[in-house]
């Protein structure tokens, strides 16, 4: 895209008398297109800003190219000096205004913190504290018009960003078409461990991040089918994932007005209750059932081994439907661990032998049980016996009971009520395997790119709003790497490059100054390209000073000694 910027003069007749409007416009031509094909666009609507500064941007876009030489010529001395980052800042707010997410804030002081605090998140993850620091380096207030703030006003916005959550996410579920998006919606949970103990939400749970004797919270997100999220919501660290259904019920039919829903949830999610609720409201489910569940309906003649293959089979029982495969994949994986097990388990034997050997008051029958414990533990020993016989320890396979115990591996049923004239199985099979969208948000939003902990709040309002703004921040980052998928570099690097873009200050005699913006090289053109956003030749908004209240403590200002 070619796009040159400029300053207008636009004056009409209004009963007699003459108005005048100053306004920042620019001349585009998309790439490709014909020379006649010149469009116009409005930019910014200069009449009420001081005619000093109007005059020094005028002057600016005009003599771009030579600032100092032609500053001397035509004001004297012109100073100019290296202005914030504002590569990042820029793309991500087109971005935000792009996919509604600004609109849906607003356009109060408030809605803009709660911007920055997206933004920021994206840019460099860390506290409200960091947020600060980070608008210092970074043009947020220039490019989203933003008055200075601090640290407790972030806190503040947090607070202001949970009571309007419901709000927001109404206004962005129906910028993107509302229920003519679909009626499939995925859901998933996922726990975060947090460090201290002081959250409002920390309690002891099923931790899935593996950290024992920590606190955690839980976190549910409802997505589309596309796994676009649509809404977020913490619970207590205990709750258990059924129990979180029933409030993504409510909100589907009170917050989305959702008159239809196929909500597609793992065996975990959806039991038998949660199956109830969905059914008592008229929607409709996909899920799977569990080995044990399989058995059943294997012994009750509804399934047969038979039907387990490589390619998805379907079997109807009144409304019921059971899609039906095996993965070969899965089941190799399952072999190779049985195996590794086994020989751990030999190994253990042989080291119990030996010992056994070298030490001739040693029990045997002690040895036994420390072997047969290692096989409880590895889950192997229902088909990996283990005995003694003249004071060597052997274990022995169970090819039959190791038939029996694999007999269902990578096999897997699902179900659901979606009638087949409303769906194939081949959809509703792709549509379950989509809960990978959910995960794969979990894990950028937790542990990877937006870094969801450390958790640094501690009410509910603020983790509340802390959640919420990780969630908003994905759906941002979703959209980078749609338009940065072809290119050579992650979302992370592209923001890392665009953070080197910074503005050039430009300084008046007369104490006007504004931020003009030197032309990208070509690694950072093609980002803007790629995200069909032309970048800024200057940032005629005055941007304010921006500054902590907490500073750096005395001890990590000591110089290193040796």
């Amino acid at each position: 895209m070619v796009a040159i910027m400029y300053v207008e003069h636009v004056r009409h007749t209004v009963n007699a008398r003459t108005y005048e409007q100053v306004l920042l416009r620019e001349t585009y031509r998309e790439a490709g297109a014909p020379r006649s094909a010149v469009k116009h666009r409005t930019l910014l609507n200069l009449t009420h800003y001081d005619p000093a500064d109007v005059a020094a941007i005028e002057w600016a876009l005009k003599h771009k190219g030579s600032l100092e030489g032609m500053g001397e010529m035509a004001f004297g001395a012109v100073r100019t000096r290296q202005g914030p980052s504002v590569g990042s800042v820029w793309v991500l707010y087109q971005v935000a205004e792009r996919i509604g997410l600004a609109q849906a804030l607003g356009p109060s002081q408030e809605g803009r913190r709660a911007l920055w605090q997206v933004l920021a998140r994206l840019i460099d993850q860390g506290s409200r504290l960091s947020a600060v620091r980070l608008a210092q380096e970074h043009g947020a207030c220039a490019v989203l018009g933003l008055e200075p703030f601090d640290e407790e006003a972030l806190y503040r916005n947090l607070d202001w960003l949970d009571e309007r959550q419901a709000h927001i996410e109404q206004a962005l579920y129906r910028r993107r078409g509302g229920s003519q998006t679909g009626h499939l919606f995925l859901y998933d949970v996922t726990s975060s461990y947090l460090e201290g103990v002081c959250n409002a939400y920390a309690a002891f749970g099923y931790n899935r991040d593996g950290k024992r004797r920590k606190r955690q919270i839980v976190v549910g997100l409802l997505t589309d089918a596309q796994g676009t999220p649509l809404s977020t919501q913490v619970f207590a660290g205990n709750t258990q994932d059924p129990k979180t259904v029933e409030a993504q019920i409510r909100k589907l039919v009170e917050r989305f007005g959702v008159k239809e829903v196929t909500l597609v949830g793992d065996r975990g999610m959806l039991k038998s209750l949660q199956l109830d609720l969905l059914v008592a409201e008229g929607f409709h489910y996909l899920t799977a059932i569990t080995k044990p569940q399989i058995d059943t309906l294997l012994k009750a003649g509804v399934l047969q081994m038979e039907m387990f293959d490589e390619h998805l089979g379907e079997v109807c029982v009144e409304e019921m439907r059971y899609l039906v495969r095996r993965n070969p994949m899965r089941v190799d994986e399952l072999a190779a661990q049985r195996e590794d097990k086994f020989h751990t388990l030999v190994e253990r034997a042989r080291e119990r032998t030996c010992y056994l050997a070298q030490h001739r008051k040693a029990q045997p029958d002690t040895a036994l049980g420390a072997v047969r414990a290692c096989a409880q533990s590895l889950l192997i020993a229902s088909w990996a016996h283990v005995d003694v016989c003249r004071r060597e320890v052997r274990v022995v396979r169970d090819d039959a009971a190791l038939a029996d115990v694999s007999r269902l591996d990578g096999c897997y049923v699902l179900k659901t009520d979606v009638a087949p004239a409303h769906a194939t199985a081949e959809t509703l099979h792709a549509r379950y395997k989509d809960l990978g969208l959910v995960e794969q948000a979990f894990r950028t939003s937790k542990t990877g790119h937006l870094e969801l902990r450390p958790i640094y709040v501690r009410t509910k309002a603020h983790t509340r709003g802390h959640v919420f703004v990780v969630m908003l921040a994905y759906l941002l980052r979703r959209e980078l790497a749609r338009a940065w998928r072809k290119l050579d570099t992650t979302v992370e690097e592209g923001l890392e490059k665009l953070n080197s873009l910074c503005a050039t200050e430009v300084i008046f005699p007369s104490g006007a100054r504004c931020l003009t913006i030197p032309e990208p090289r070509d690694t950072l053109a093609c980002l803007f390209d790629a995200m069909d956003v032309s970048p800024p030749m200057a940032l005629p908004k005055s941007y304010g000073v921006v500054a902590t209240k907490q500073k750096l403590p005395p001890h990590r200002k000591r110089p290193e000694t040796a």
